[in-house]
């Protein structure tokens, strides 16, 4: 059950204090924004007060309790710590502060990240779904929090942000599992191909050059065709459900059509993406490949369509890619039919080798992936432990 614990109303323990900024043209600035879900503060890129312009802001020092007035009401609420102080924040961040004799920050800072706070702030938040919420500044004033004697609220912060560690360890250790999970499939894939020496290029085993999709203006229309994005085929993984729809109109014997078992690889995006590619599932049906695709349109008596994918995967086919990729933007480049045409490739290897291949790669991959399902579910549990450490917290069971 719940401690039974006082409450103060937030107007008499964490009043709103505001700071306002008179800003200069010429000066630099840094804001701040609150991400949801209990996450904290996060740092913008520097401004001037000529970007700033007539924005009304004001500053920010170490300690207060600062909530987006938009989104409050799913957990962005955050404490400002000594790396903050004299940054700005906009009208829609409120800054209180606390009375050092009656409450700890920190510990107001956690209610409002668990359920019951949340649910607080909701209700001070009028308005309909999402952004047209907006926490009112005297609804907060009312809101009523619980509070134990100070001590008691500084040994629960103490409690809760020692047991939080110990999950955020745990997290960055799985994280760095699975970088060491990646690392090993690229290792492994690439020690199972290099076996295989290139002998002519991609363009040998392609009946034509790749061909670019097209990308008409999508408007969502719930009865329109179905265009992949880009996303669709980033990460080597086909992904069904990244389509846009369209209303424009088509033709059926267009080349822009992708269906089931096409090759498609990006042509268009960061250096670590471009050339991308995965198989179509069938998923969507009849569907639309866009410009910043291309399709490989390849001759199945020469070769297997999953090893070309597993093969742009190899370290020598990225190197290939960097190498070539164009662009004059150090964050977006592209690849021409040429570059993929040139691509190094085993025209020596013949089908039953290829398939060969290809199936002790989907032996080692499936292993991967089970252990990559485990780590999932590791997550969701880590996920779901802070959470219920909050919980523990506000009822009184946190020893």
């Amino acid at each position: 059950m719940t401690a039974i614990w006082p409450k103060a109303p937030m107007g008499e323990i964490a009043p709103l204090v505001r700071r306002p900024v008179f800003t200069r043209a010429e000066e630099l600035y840094r804001e701040i924004g609150i991400r949801s879900f209990g996450k904290g503060v996060f740092h913008k890129a520097p401004v001037t007060g000529l970007d700033i312009g007539g924005k009304r802001v004001f500053t920010v020092e170490p300690d207060d309790l600062l909530f987006n007035i938009v989104f409050a009401w799913e957990g962005a609420v955050a404490v400002a710590t000594e790396a903050e102080r004299g940054m700005i924040g906009s009208h829609r961040f409120l800054t209180c502060v606390t009375d050092k004799s009656k409450a700890d920050a920190r510990f107001l800072n956690y209610w409002f990240a668990r359920a019951e706070g949340r649910d607080q702030l909701l209700r001070a938040s009028p308005g309909g779904a999402g952004r047209n919420r907006t926490l009112g500044v005297e609804k907060l004033a009312a809101i009523h929090v619980p509070l134990p004697p100070l001590d008691e609220q500084r040994r629960i912060v103490a409690r809760i942000e020692d047991l939080a560690a110990k999950v955020e360890e745990a997290g960055k250790a799985r994280s760095s599992a699975l970088g060491e999970l990646a690392a090993l499939s690229v290792k492994s894939r690439d020690a199972i191909l290099g076996l295989v020496a290139p002998s002519g290029t991609l363009g040998d085993v392609l009946q034509g050059a790749p061909r670019n999709g097209w990308s008409p203006v999508c408007d969502n229309d719930d009865n329109g065709t179905p265009v992949l994005t880009l996303s669709a085929v980033t990460g080597w993984r086909f992904n069904a459900n990244a389509y846009k729809r369209t209303s424009f109109p088509t033709r059926a014997d267009a080349h822009y059509w992708a269906t089931e078992g096409d090759l498609l690889i990006t042509r268009s995006n960061t250096p670590e993406l471009v050339g991308h590619a995965a198989i179509h599932s069938g998923s969507p049906v009849h569907c639309i490949y866009p410009d910043l695709m291309m399709k490989l349109r390849l001759d199945k008596s020469r070769t297997d369509t999953r090893f070309v994918w597993y093969w742009l995967q190899s370290t020598v086919v990225r190197d290939h890619i960097k190498r070539f990729a164009k662009g004059t933007s150090p964050t977006m480049k592209k690849i021409s039919q040429s570059i993929v045409g040139a691509i190094p490739f085993p025209v020596h290897l013949s089908i039953d080798q290829q398939t060969d291949i290809v199936a002790k790669l989907r032996t080692f991959q499936e292993k991967l992936d089970a252990v990559r399902v485990l780590q999932i579910e590791t997550a969701t549990e880590l996920d779901a432990m802070l959470p219920a450490i909050l919980d523990k917290a506000f009822k009184g069971e946190l020893s």
